[in-house]
């Protein structure tokens, strides 16, 4: 008998169970339309309406404006003068590996730890001349520098236009992005000529005329 009235009893829930998924509930409150308008909708009108009174069109201008001086004009490197008071110092490109170094089969080929200095494997072609192209005396002293050296000499800009001085010019000029060069290097003026000595680095920076 207990067994009947459990198999009554789960029938009678499987049923209720069907019935409540097939069940119309009909409506438990209030519906109302929504009144925000949608999101690609209300941009692509407001773009008509900025389209329509000119204002997209000087908001394109201005951003090529904008993408033009970056690369034409970098945004100078903070923290630079031009030099006051000579100064010559040496740097150490030596590193040291802070993990293991391995090859495609997983073979180790540098221990981590190890201390490797790269002008022991590859050595500076030329001269690092680091210079604020918006100064004319550093522009006026690099190029004597270029002489003295007969040109083996890269100049890096840390302000100024690149791209002008490279017409001027008719050589690469490059320039120190973020000044990265300039801080690793520890210069604080400009000009500055970078040179290899044996397995160090010799930085001068220059006196202006």
């Amino acid at each position: 008998m207990r067994h009947a009235l459990v198999a009554i009893a789960s029938s009678a829930l499987l049923m209720c169970g069907r019935g409540a998924l097939a069940t119309d509930l009909g409506t438990l409150g209030p519906t109302y339309r929504i009144g925000e308008p949608h999101l690609l909708n209300f941009i692509e009108q407001r773009l008509r309406d900025k389209e329509r009174s000119g204002e997209l069109q000087r908001l394109i201008e201005q951003a090529q404006t904008r993408g033009t001086e970056a690369v034409t004009r970098p945004q100078p490197i903070a923290g630079l003068r031009a030099t006051e008071t000579a100064r010559t110092f040496y740097f150490d490109p030596s590193f040291t590996l802070d993990r293991n170094i391995v090859d495609a089969q997983g073979q180790l080929l540098f221990a981590a730890g190890l201390r490797k200095n790269p002008l022991e494997v590859v050595s500076l072609s030329k001269h690092l001349l680091f210079f604020d192209a918006r100064d004319r005396r550093q522009v006026a002293r690099a190029r004597e520098l270029m002489a003295r050296y007969d040109g083996k000499v890269k100049p890096i800009l840390t302000g100024g236009s690149y791209l002008d001085l490279m017409k001027a010019w008719r050589i690469p000029v490059y320039y120190d992005q973020q000044g990265t060069l300039t801080r690793r290097f520890g210069i604080q003026q400009v000009p500055a000529i970078v040179s290899q000595e044996g397995a160090r680095l010799r930085i001068d920076e220059v006196l202006l005329p």
